[in-house]
């Protein structure tokens, strides 16, 4: 693999400043047109361009640098041509900052297999293993070309292949964008998933042709499920193509340990000097995991999806810890906890300024402020984790 640790392309590069001692881990930064990304990062997931409760001002208020918007559902509402019109994704919602793009491509695994087998990233035990499918997904048709589904808003028929899929991406103007890919089932055959991936790897040489605006950085995405073989192989191949970044894509295995052994062979496979994205996969527990590993970025629901649902990330030990508590916020007993904030080590304003009893009480009456404050504190919590880990590889200590 290359060994030079800065990669520049037109707009956009990417400078490793420090390379952790013990672990793959590095520091650095990406440069984009809407400015910088200290990495390793946490990306939180705009899926319709927005963070479900927040403004942009308060998403920028919460320390996030770069958020990823949904290719699939922006394509089927409001549409490109109209994001487009407006001028782009970054002044249709305000948000001044670098974004990222998805190719669309997890959205066929959830309309396809996701949907037949209500299945992952991660399989959920042993037993997953041994329910294998060799056809294709009942609910989409892949052809050599791309996937024709139907609309789930109005059951019209679409069609995205690596070609439209960069087109929409071009149209909403993002920093980051990322080729088209097929993301199969966890419980896919090994044949099946032999094709899956020489599918991906056509796709991502179809996607580089396609791609006219030199503004945006392209990452291409390595496959091959949990199979440590066919994962090295297509990063070898995707590594070998003039892609500007990577995305980790599929499922990483049914346990931590997998998942990290899955990202660290990857990352030895990829050229050291482009940025490497692992999609879907965040948790505070996979933070150190992914980074010692080689992860630079990474996005996750868990923050914003959690928060709205009542559980509160927490710190447990020191305000420099990684390590992570949950609270059922909206269990009753925290009603009696009148002068105590979500998290008494967090420094975000809703712990400044509101008890638990108060945003207990308003989960528990499914009021929208409640589940504002929750989304808050969860994000902010996030982002200041992902900058303890840059301190911690800074200090040498990860």
């Amino acid at each position: 693999m290359s060994r030079n640790f800065e990669y520049a392309a037109a707009m956009f590069s990417f400078k490793i400043l420090k390379k952790s001692k013990r672990s793959r881990a590095r520091l650095g930064v990406i440069h984009t047109p809407h400015g910088d990304i200290e990495t390793p990062a946490f990306v939180p997931v705009a899926t319709r361009a927005t963070i479900r409760t927040l403004d942009t001002s308060e998403v920028e208020d919460v320390g996030a640098q770069v958020l990823i918007c949904n290719t699939f559902h922006l394509h089927v509402a409001p549409g490109e041509k109209l994001i487009k019109k407006a001028g782009g994704l970054h002044k249709y919602m305000r948000w001044n900052k670098p974004l990222m793009t998805d190719s669309g491509g997890f959205q066929v695994f959830s309309l396809g297999f996701g949907t037949d087998h209500g299945v992952g990233k991660m399989l959920r035990s042993e037993q997953d293993k041994k329910i294998l499918e060799g056809s294709q997904p009942r609910s989409l048709t892949i052809t050599a070309h791309g996937v024709r589904f139907r609309s789930p808003i109005d059951g019209k028929e679409l069609f995205l292949g690596p070609k439209e899929s960069i087109k929409v991406q071009e149209a909403l103007g993002a920093d980051i964008i990322f080729a088209f890919d097929e993301c199969p089932s966890p419980l896919s055959s090994a044949e099946y998933m032999r094709r899956s991936i020489d599918t991906t790897h056509r796709w991502a040489a179809e996607c580089l042709d396609a791609k006219k605006n030199h503004k945006q950085a392209l990452y291409g995405i390595v496959q091959g499920g949990g199979s440590m073989e066919m994962r090295i192989e297509s990063a070898q191949i995707i590594g070998a193509m003039n892609f500007d970044g990577f995305g980790f894509g599929g499922e990483f295995g049914y346990d931590k340990q997998s998942m990290k052994k899955v990202i660290g062979a990857v990352s030895d496979n990829l050229p050291e000097n482009k940025p490497r994205h692992i999609l879907g996969i965040g948790h505070p527990e996979d933070f150190s995991i992914i980074v010692a590993a080689g992860g630079d970025t990474f996005d996750c629901i868990a923050p914003t999806h959690y928060a709205r649902r009542g559980t509160v990330f927490t710190s447990r030990g020191p305000s420099t810890s990684l390590r992570t508590s949950r609270l059922q916020i909206n269990d009753r007993r925290f009603l009696k906890d009148i002068n105590k904030p979500l998290d008494p080590s967090c420094t975000c304003d809703v712990c400044k300024t509101y008890s638990r009893s108060y945003i207990c009480s308003l989960m528990r009456a499914h009021e929208l402020t409640g589940m504002k404050l929750t989304t808050f504190h969860n994000l902010h919590y996030f982002n200041t984790l992902a900058t303890q880990v840059r301190k911690q590889i800074k200090n040498g200590e990860l």
